[in-house]
């Protein structure tokens, strides 16, 4: 059975990136999701082997960091690997610290090190 990625808030040409280069790589099955409020009811309503969140949604510009400490706060949710997609660091680290396993940028989408990350979880 194909591993299920949440792919949440990128927008439409870095979506596609994201989803070709996991169905392409892992033969994950990737689905959209645009909002924290239509992102948490397709997490309680299916099951995903890994999250993928933008620092920066890019329907409504809202914080993705957001949506990561509201995943890991609910018990129902916590154990789900979340990655944060953003180029930066800093913002990496905090997400980390939030409970999100390390993620990747979008410059660095097929490098070595990022499909080692995502191979852990979708393997």
């Amino acid at each position: 059975m194909a591993k299920r990625v949440l792919d949440v808030g990128n927008c439409v040409p870095d979506h596609a990136a994201i989803r070709s280069l996991l169905e392409g790589t892992f033969g994950a099955e990737v689905v959209q999701t645009h909002t924290p409020e239509d992102t948490l009811a397709k997490l309680k309503g299916c099951n995903f082997d890994l999250v993928l969140i933008n620092r920066k949604l890019d329907q409504d510009y809202s914080d993705g960091m957001d949506i990561i400490t509201t995943i890991k706060a609910d018990a129902a949710l916590a154990q789900i690997p979340v990655m944060l997609i953003t180029n930066y660091e800093d913002h990496q680290a905090a997400a980390v610290a939030a409970g999100a396993v390390p993620g990747f940028g979008k410059l660095s989408l097929r490098s070595t090190q990022t499909l080692e990350r995502l191979g852990k979880y979708l393997k």
